[in-house]
């Protein structure tokens, strides 16, 4: 009898990443620790029922020890699923505010740019990279809730942003330099040629203080965007705007997580 051939995928190379993967990802995970934390109490508080049911009805039972477990876990678990809940709401406006740039940035595709999304490096991504004639951009989104009875605006100087006056925690213009950096360097290593990245960092939906001449980071409302990019110099020709497209786009694709991240 002829033993089945091997088979193996098609598919040579993976997808590209969509806009807010990495966020939809920790969604999945925080959901699958709310569950758990669902099932555990409800487990628990279940033997302690039934030890309470045997205490009335012989063999007599004691159901005291079953029950302060029982409440602790169930506090616990409430504590727990309060807070997952807390969390899985930031993470999804996170994610819904990517998609919301990702869609906006549609024109410019059709314009001749490419756009890729959610580049991943080891215990951090990219949310999207802007590659076009007019330059290479690196996009870091940020989408905070904000004071729904007065109109806020966001406001920078070269070092700090504050959101309605405070300032925000994890400084957004640090975070793109130090991508824009990793990304240059990324480049270098697959071309040979140093690229300059313009790191930018988007606020939808929020009032933005006009940026002053020679902001390094740009601070925008990812409306204004696409006006900004068009407004620049060419600055890369035809083949370089391949050549960057093809390395990345093969880089997402072949990219795989170190252990442990």
């Amino acid at each position: 009898m002829k033993s089945k051939p091997e088979k193996k995928s098609p598919l040579k190379d993976k997808p590209l990443r969509y806009a807010g993967q990495s966020l939809n990802e920790q969604i999945e995970y925080k959901i699958s620790e709310v569950l758990y934390w669902i099932l555990v109490p409800c487990t628990i508080t279940f033997f302690a029922i039934r030890d309470w049911f045997r205490f009335f009805n012989p063999p007599p039972a004691h159901p005291i020890y079953i029950t302060i477990m029982a409440v602790f876990v169930l506090a616990v678990g409430i504590s727990k699923i309060i807070k997952e809940k807390k969390e899985i709401n930031r993470l999804r406006m996170a994610r819904d505010g990517e998609r919301l740039v990702a869609e906006g940035l549609q024109e410019m595709i059709k314009q001749g740019a490419t756009v890729l999304n959610d580049i991943q490096g080891d215990k951090f991504n990219i949310d999207h990279v802007i590659v076009s004639k007019h330059g290479i951009y690196l996009i870091e989104t940020k989408t905070f809730s904000k004071p729904a009875e007065k109109e806020a605006k966001i406001s920078f100087d070269n070092e700090h942003v504050f959101a309605d006056g405070f300032l925000i925690d994890r400084n957004p213009i640090q975070q793109a330099k130090a991508l824009a950096k990793w990304l240059q360097e990324l480049l270098m290593q697959s071309t040979g040629i140093k690229f300059t990245i313009r790191p930018t960092v988007l606020f939808p939906g929020w009032f933005i203080e006009p940026m002053k001449r020679g902001q390094e980071v740009w601070i925008l409302n990812p409306k204004a965007l696409p006006t900004f990019i068009s407004n620049e110099p060419i600055l890369l020709k035809d083949t370089d705007v391949h050549l960057v497209t093809f390395h990345l786009s093969r880089y997402v694709r072949t990219f795989t997580p170190k252990e442990g991240k």
